[in-house]
């Protein structure tokens, strides 16, 4: 099969398209006809060598970490799937013509391979987020980066619960945040005092992009118990909740996000759309930062 790989650490250019062994699923998996896969922050991550002694990585590797297809092999211990459903979820090596996803959930017919796609792992560590900080109907929730894929799952989530959403973003976002029912402000130095005056309370915070906010947001909720953080791995020093792999996945999330965007209440934009072979210039836009919502890869 084809997939992109890369041999060794570095830039986007070390990615190319080349023949790999097609994987097959074990116990509680499910392999797919892969349609299209997003790239995620961790992706270029893994990629450019910052995660090494963090996640075992073999060379070759294939980048990817969720994808939509068409189930053709389910795994032993398998219920609610089969041969031939159209699925999305989560997995490794997503990127190439056959996938074996860990957690996958039925695809309904409104969403497209590509929005599916965009989903997976996005939706998964919003719900992650959320659902550390647990928080009540009616309380206040500020998302510090939430125009990105998790920012817009989060946003989403947060509001279906019950939540206010106060979200920070580049202006040019704001529109956009303030059409799926969130508060705008900008990012950046001077947060608190934009927040407060925006809405009384803030009850819990969540950092989705690492740029060093989180400090400001146990400021503004006066209790690092009350932030939790996806991407800033010194917050534990803070006290800071960190979404990282110790964590239970929420898997359950994709089902939600699924059945909300039936009944109109979720969508996931998509900043740009590649081929395969264009994998490495993917990865140079996801490193660029600033997005709105999701980068997808198609594979024919």
């Amino acid at each position: 099969m084809q997939a992109l790989q890369f041999d060794e650490y570095g830039g986007a250019d070390v990615l190319h398209v080349a023949q790999a062994p097609e994987p097959h699923a074990g116990p509680g998996q499910v392999r797919v006809l892969v349609q299209a896969l997003s790239v995620n922050p961790f992706d270029w991550k893994l990629r450019a060598g910052l995660m090494e002694g963090m996640v075992p990585v073999s060379f070759p590797a294939i980048t990817g970490t969720d994808a939509a297809g068409v189930v053709d092999e389910v795994g032993v211990g398998v219920t609610g799937l089969h041969l031939g459903d159209e699925v999305f979820g989560l997995g490794s090596a997503t990127a190439a013509e056959l996938a074996v996803l860990d957690v996958a959930t039925v695809k309904p017919p409104s969403l497209t391979f590509e929005e599916a796609a965009a989903m997976g792992l996005a939706v998964e560590a919003a719900a992650r987020c959320l659902d550390l900080l647990d928080l009540h109907r009616g309380a206040t929730v500020l998302i510090d980066g939430a125009a990105g894929g998790v920012g817009s799952a989060m946003t989403q989530l947060a509001l279906a619960r019950g939540l206010r959403v106060v979200a920070t973003a580049s202006p040019q976002n704001h529109d956009y945040l303030t059409g799926l029912g969130a508060t705008p402000t900008i990012y950046g130095e001077g947060l608190a005092g934009r927040v407060a005056s925006l809405v009384p309370t803030i009850d819990g915070a969540v950092d989705v992009v690492g740029h060093g906010s989180v400090p400001e947001l146990v400021a503004i909720t006066g209790d690092p118990r009350r932030v939790v953080t996806l991407a800033d791995f010194t917050a534990y020093e803070h006290g800071v909740h960190v979404a990282d792999g110790s964590v239970a996945r929420a898997s359950y999330a994709l089902a939600e996000a699924a059945d909300l965007h039936v009944a109109g209440r979720f969508s996931m934009p998509i900043e740009a759309t590649f081929a395969l072979e264009d994998g490495p210039a993917a990865h140079e836009l996801s490193e660029s930062g600033h997005l709105r919502g999701k980068i997808v890869i198609t594979v024919p």
